[in-house]
């Protein structure tokens, strides 16, 4: 927090000369791109500043002429801003995924429509699943958690200002897994970056989230010197799969390989086969592959309170899901299961400092103590949003039942307790829940929708987003419309018509 005030002070001691403050709407000269490069502002430097007719980025398209930045922030945030030539007079910036460690953004293409867009690295350079950046570096630490996506918001504006001599009419921040996260963490501290924020799939418990992975992976990997033999296989998986279909796909009336309301699925685990004795089969689980399973579907608990909530029943053998976050037998996979991956990286290098920490040995008996540190720079669980309604915030977030990644029902139990908090929580913030859709995308349900076009309708024409209809692609082709309805709410089959068309499905 420091650190933002200082920069924050310091842009103000600088640009008052420049008159670019209090009247910085009154500005009369625009500065062309190549001369962007040039500009004074403080703990910033400008790499690169190009005028393009057209460019492809990170095989992103972009069919317009633009203007390219490329920036720094303090000593290591590294940012990318794209300003087309013409500008529909909105700011849109992308979350990062992982650990980031590369300058991401989802929606470089959206330059072609007139936006103006910014992706940074949140502070540092590395593989998406590495954390070892963070050893003993606070100031890395404190810009991914909490730094880097408010800095270069700010910084941003203000070039955005200096290039076209005008502010942006609407900001937006759209953002999944840890961009999920990033989102909810600029709408309870930076309430006035952005009025527009779509959380989607958000990590915003990090320890919390670390423990539950750590849970999974003591039990799939119960020895640290074995990492390339899972307890899980793809057998157990598929044969899963088909147990949990069996008994709670047509709860909802339809056979269509998806659990429409897992909470709903009350699963038995004891129907499942039991291997005899010192035997695997294919068709049967034996007492450790069954005990590793039902962990994952557990809450992680310190005693007996409950740390993180186990995951829905649903999708365990679609491709990218348990496969490759939870059992880590999915093919040329290369390394155990992402929740192995993150969890041993957070809890090393962002909880402990300590290299030569041990996951298999980890009790949990003093969890809140032990991540107290980590969470006051990566959390974003507070759940207050006062001045984010004051200043007119919307935000739009959304979770796939089936998310093997980060638990639906914890993000159900954290908008739960905003709503005790603030029962006119619908008039700024609403929960959609997806069905069948793995982690921000994927799965057996439809996972496509226009989250920008639905969050600019709610910010600029008070048009909250009531009845969101989900696609589902095939070869580029539409097979499944589902509506989906702000949480608590849900769509049911009306009982007539084509189960793969909107239309046929009502609100309950």
């Amino acid at each position: 927090m420091k650190k933002a005030i200082l920069f924050l002070l310091l842009m103000l001691i600088v640009l008052a000369p420049l008159g670019l403050t209090a009247q910085i709407g009154q500005t009369k000269n625009c500065i062309p791109c190549d001369q962007l490069k040039d500009l004074r502002i403080p703990d910033v430097t400008i790499l690169e500043a190009k005028a393009l007719q057209n460019d492809t980025i990170e095989g992103q398209i972009i069919t317009v002429p633009f203007c390219r930045v490329l920036g720094r922030i303090s000593k290591g945030i590294n940012f990318e801003l794209l300003l087309p030539d013409q500008w529909n007079e909105r700011f849109l910036m992308s979350g990062g995924g992982g650990f980031v460690g590369s300058i991401q953004n989802s929606f470089r293409f959206k330059v072609s429509a007139g936006y103006a867009t910014v992706g940074t690295d949140a502070g540092h350079q590395g593989s998406g699943i590495l954390a070892n950046w963070a050893l003993d570096n606070m100031e890395r630490q404190l810009d991914f958690g909490k730094l880097a996506i408010h800095l270069t918001a700010a910084v941003s504006k203000f070039i955005i200002h200096s290039y076209y001599c005008s502010d942006p009419a609407y900001s937006y921040f759209m953002g999944c897994s840890r961009g999920g996260g990033q989102a909810m963490m600029e709408a309870q501290q930076y309430s006035d970056d952005f009025e527009g924020i779509v959380a989607g799939a958000p990590a915003f418990g990090w320890p919390a989230i670390g423990a539950k992975f750590i849970q999974n992976s003591q039990k799939n990997y119960p020895d640290p010197a074995n990492l390339k033999t899972p307890v899980i296989t793809k057998d157990n998986l598929r044969l899963l799969q088909e147990q949990t279909l069996m008994k709670c796909d047509t709860l909802d009336g339809i056979k269509d390989h998806i659990i429409n309301d897992p909470q709903a699925c009350k699963f038995d685990f004891s129907s499942l086969p039991l291997c005899p004795d010192g035997q695997t089969s294919a068709g049967c689980f034996t007492a450790k592959q069954l005990e590793a399973i039902k962990t994952v579907y557990e809450p992680v608990k310190e005693n007996q309170e409950i740390i993180y909530p186990g995951y829905p029943i649903g999708a365990e053998n679609e491709e990218g899901s348990w496969d490759v976050w939870i059992a880590g037998n999915a093919p040329n996979m290369g390394i155990p299961s992402l929740h192995f991956m993150f969890s041993t990286e957070m809890f090393k290098y962002l909880v402990f400092n300590d290299t030569t920490w041990d996951y298999s040995k980890y009790d949990f008996s003093n969890f809140h103590k032990e991540t107290k540190y980590a969470s006051a720079y990566l959390d974003a669980t507070s759940t207050e949003y006062t001045e984010f309604k004051k200043h007119n915030g919307k935000m739009i977030m959304y979770h796939g039942w089936n998310d093997p990644a980060l638990s639906a029902f914890s993000t159900i139990q954290y908008y739960q307790e905003v709503e005790q908090k603030d029962k006119d929580v619908r008039s700024s913030i609403r929960l959609f829940l997806l069905p069948g859709v793995l982690h921000c995308a994927g799965g057996p349900g439809p996972d496509e929708t226009d989250w920008l076009t639905l969050i600019r309708d709610w910010v600029e024409n008070n048009k909250a987003p009531e009845r969101v209809i989900m696609s589902k692609k095939e070869n580029g082709k539409v097979v499944m419309t589902r509506p989906v309805f702000p949480f608590p709410k849900m769509a049911v089959y009306s009982g007539k018509g084509d189960k793969n068309q909107e239309q046929n499905f009502i609100e309950k």
